[in-house]
Formats: C-alpha cells, structure tokens, sequence
C-alpha cells in the first residue's frame, strides 16, 4: 500500500495534474472569497469569520476531487497496469486504500495555504484575534471528513470504467446528489418532521452540524462509514476485475 500510495503522490506531482488541481482551487476560492461581488465576498459580508468560505469549498472540492481521482484506477485499467498490479502478491484492498490516501493527501494539501484565510481574518477584525478558533476547527474537521467521502466516491467511480471522463462526470453527479440531493428531495415534503429527515441523510446536513464548532460523534461516524461503503464498493469492483 506505501508503494501505491508513493506512486500516487509522485504521479501527482510529477505531471500538471497536482500543480492544476491545487491552482484552481485557491484561485477559484480566492476570487469567489475576495474578488468577485456575491454571496460569499468576505469584505461584503461584514463579518470576521470564514463562514463564506466553509459555504463555498463544498462546491469547489465537489469539482477539483472527481478531477483529481478520475484517473486512478480508470487509467490503470485503460494502461493494462490494474492487471499487473492484481497479478502480485498485493491485495486489492491495498491498492484501493493506497489509491485513496493519495487523493485525500493531495486535497489536503490544497487545503493547507487556506489557513492564510484565518489570519488574514484574525487580522481585518474590528478587535484583532476576534475570531471564533472553535467553530473555523470544527469547519475544517467537517472540509476534511467530506473531502473523505468525496474522495471514496471519486475512486468507486475510477473503478467501474476506462474513460476517465465518464469517471469524472459521474463522480460529480454522486457527489451532488449525496450533497445536495437529500435537501432538494426534502422540499417536497410538507411535513415537518419528513422533510428533516430526508435532509439528515446527506452530506450537507451532516457538514454543517460539524461547521458550528461542537464534534457529535454521530457526525463522524455518518461520514466514516459512508467513506468506507464507497471504498468497499471500490474494492468489490476491482476484485470482480482480478477474476
């Protein structure tokens, strides 16, 4: 699995696609947060905290992740290589997993020279330090258990095709629907209590409760294991291909 996940890693940053995904990302969040006029502008908002960016990054890792592990395991199958790699003495399950880590650590990554955002805050406050640390912690507890799931997601799509872009548009739509799918079917309901249900069951009812700063462990626990029904889903697949 090291091996894999080395190889993942350099492969990333031996061509574009890492230097792209991690530009795209900050470029696209720093326009959007600082640059163009809209709900998420900081300077507009009024407010010294980072509440537009935890409502954007969703929406950006919703694309930059699909990008990112679309070739994964599409490309070894298209190359010929997945076959090789299942002919050693390597279990599937390591490969999936090594395949995983190396999306998830270049997302996160990407996601470290946003910390610049915090104290660029802790800075444009009226009070200097006037910023809730509890609440930013608990967003990018919530950012990384969702760039997980989103990176499960983008592997078990890897996993069923060769073509790198039928991979990739069919992570952004799982993606979607597991994002914002639930909420969307829950306007539907009139009733109460059946429309919150059906919201709790995505991912944006789930990140946001992380968002406001208090960990519920039935939180983490929802993210972790759909994490793992994808990446289990990832393994069956490319067991079923060693066959």
């Amino acid at each position: 699995m090291r091996a894999i996940f080395r190889k993942e890693i350099a492969s990333f940053f031996g061509s574009p696609v890492g230097y792209l995904a991690m530009g795209t990302f900050l470029v696209l969040s720093g326009l959007f947060l600082w640059v163009f006029k809209g709900p998420f502008n900081i300077p507009d908002y009024g407010f010294a905290d980072l509440s537009p960016f935890f409502l954007l990054a969703p929406w950006v890792l919703l694309l930059l992740i699909p990008a990112v592990s679309m070739r994964t395991l599409a490309e070894e199958r298209r190359m010929g290589t997945l076959e090789l790699l299942l002919s050693r003495p390597t279990s599937a399950a390591r490969i999936v997993l090594g395949k995983f880590l190396g999306v998830l650590t270049l997302v996160l990554i990407c996601l470290l020279p946003t910390l610049i955002y915090v104290l660029a805050i802790w800075q444009l406050g009226s009070t200097t330090g006037n910023l809730d640390m509890g609440l930013v912690l608990g967003s990018y507890l919530g950012l990384i258990l969702l760039s997980g799931t989103y990176s499960a997601i983008g592997i078990f799509a890897s996993s069923l095709t060769e073509n790198q872009i039928a991979a990739f548009l069919f992570a952004i739509v799982l993606c979607f629907a597991m994002y914002y799918g639930f909420e969307s079917l829950s306007t539907l309901f009139s009733d109460g209590a059946s429309a919150l249900d059906i919201a709790g069951i995505g991912l944006k009812a789930h990140y946001e409760s992380i968002s406001l700063g208090v960990l519920d462990s039935r939180d983490a626990v929802y993210f972790i294991s759909l994490t793992l029904f994808f990446l289990l889903l990832a393994l069956i697949q490319v067991k079923r291909l060693r066959k």
